[in-house]
């Protein structure tokens, strides 16, 4: 028998509770991912050689810090509603029909997909850049580089909630969750 990091003890989803709200170890972690990404992003934005090729003379960057302030409002709508519409979707699409309401309010229950919040964020960068005529592809680049910032939060929120256990795994570096019913070693 395989031998594997002992079983991964749950770590409850909810930080704490103060009455009826709830802080959650997700929302830290969109928190965490949108906050230094927009740090990372006003960083990027004070360096215009990044923006040009070799041997041109920079022009200034393709935004500044009040378009980046204006993205970050955007993004995080776009992640919001993007993750739940997509979830509702593509996971829940009776829901829409038998609790049209809880599509919205459901949200406190969990319920979020990685691609409908890339699709909400995509169009949140477009209709951003489309209203403050930016450089759609400029602005994408440097988005690109901020968003593994917000997607490693994001893992280790699932890693905490004991969910994505990936593929079985005789390797020794594989782990238990204590919520998967088949026990096996994964990585």
């Amino acid at each position: 028998m395989t031998q594997c990091i002992p079983p991964f003890t749950l770590i409850d989803p909810i930080i704490f509770e103060i009455g009826p709200f709830a802080l959650r170890w997700y929302a830290v972690a969109y928190i965490a991912g949108l906050l230094l990404g927009w740090r990372y992003m006003v960083a990027l934005s004070r360096r215009p050689k990044l923006y040009v090729p070799k041997g041109i003379p920079p022009r200034g960057t393709p935004f500044n810090v009040e378009d980046i302030d204006d993205l970050l409002l955007w993004v995080t709508i776009g992640v919001v509603a993007g993750g739940r519409l997509g979830y509702v979707l593509f996971y829940q699409t009776d829901a829409i029909w038998e609790r049209p309401l809880w599509v919205f309010t459901g949200i406190v229950e969990g319920g979020m997909s990685f691609h409908g919040g890339l699709i909400g964020v995509a169009l949140a960068l477009f209709f951003t850049c489309r209203a403050r005529k930016l450089d759609l592809f400029r602005v994408a680049d440097a988005a690109a580089v901020v968003t593994p910032i917000g997607l490693f939060f994001g893992r280790v929120a699932n890693f905490i909630n004991g969910e994505l256990w990936g593929r079985p795994t005789e390797l020794p570096w594989g782990m238990q969750f204590a919520g998967d019913p088949s026990g096996a070693c994964r990585h």
